[in-house]
């Protein structure tokens, strides 16, 4: 509860350093802060392009695959660009870690909050594609859509939280994290679909990856217009309340030499 409560005197320091990121994130660029569109835009193309047409399932194709892959797309590279850059977190403003006190964890609950707003202006051009192409909505589906968003968002900050600490004392943490991140990509359901590849009898072991119910939910809401059943959230829930509490323990545990260490 102390630490709730020292974050939340510090609530102002987060959000600047929210904006700060996100002003800064593609400063001195041509494009600025397009590149927020752009890059989602350009992933998408290279995976429809190598998934929806060069290995594609003539069998039984996908129906609108550019869809059915950018609504999974958009909140997967939200997860990996907490787990991987935010990873550095403390070691990218170690000179602000070393100079003034401050609660250390508003620095990875500040790195993933700004991939996080930064994935809801992703969503815009989500929904402008739903809208151009015709698919439509269902808008009871969408009120279920802040809930898979906030699951998300508890198991992000935990694996933030938990890296960063674990990074300022192993530093090659964060290139491993790199290779970690391909890999649970394509062990998600991403740029696939899970009941056309993974054999039924398997599911059960599949769906033990948080990320795989969050991304179906996903999936179910923006691409089949329908009402996801929240009760398979429960595990990924119950996974990133596990690692949020795990994380916090252990940054707190870490946090008392990163001054030394950095």
């Amino acid at each position: 509860m102390s630490t709730i409560k020292e974050l939340y005197a510090y609530r102002q320091m987060i959000i600047s350093l929210v904006k700060k990121d996100l002003r800064g994130r593609y400063k001195g660029s041509v494009l600025g802060f397009m590149w927020t569109f752009i890059n989602p835009l350009l992933q998408l193309i290279v995976y429809s392009i190598v998934f929806g047409y060069l290995f594609r399932d003539s069998e039984n194709p996908i129906e609108r695959y550019y869809l059915h892959l950018f609504v999974a797309l958009i909140p997967w590279i939200f997860f990996s660009s907490s787990l991987t850059v935010g990873s550095a977190s403390i070691v990218a403003h170690k000179e602000l870690v070393k100079k003034i006190y401050f609660p250390r964890m508003v620095i990875p609950i500040s790195y993933v909050t700004s991939c996080f707003v930064n994935m809801l202006l992703c969503f815009i051009v989500v929904f402008a594609v739903i809208i151009v192409t015709g698919a439509g909505f269902n808008f009871l589906a969408l009120l279920t859509l802040p809930v898979i968003m906030m699951v998300e968002y508890i198991f992000a900050l935990g694996m933030a939280m938990l890296t960063s600490a674990v990074t300022v004392y192993f530093r090659d943490l964060e290139h491993i994290l790199s290779i970690v991140s391909m890999a649970w990509m394509y062990l998600t359901p991403v740029v696939y679909s899970k009941q056309a590849v993974v054999p039924e009898k398997y599911h059960h072991i599949y769906d033990l990856n948080p990320m795989t119910p969050i991304i179906e939910c996903y999936r179910t809401v923006l691409y089949n217009k329908q009402v996801p059943d929240l009760s398979t959230l429960l595990l990924a829930a119950g996974l990133g309340v596990f690692f949020l509490i795990i994380g916090a323990l252990v940054f707190n545990r870490l946090q008392r030499h990163f001054a030394e260490e950095l």
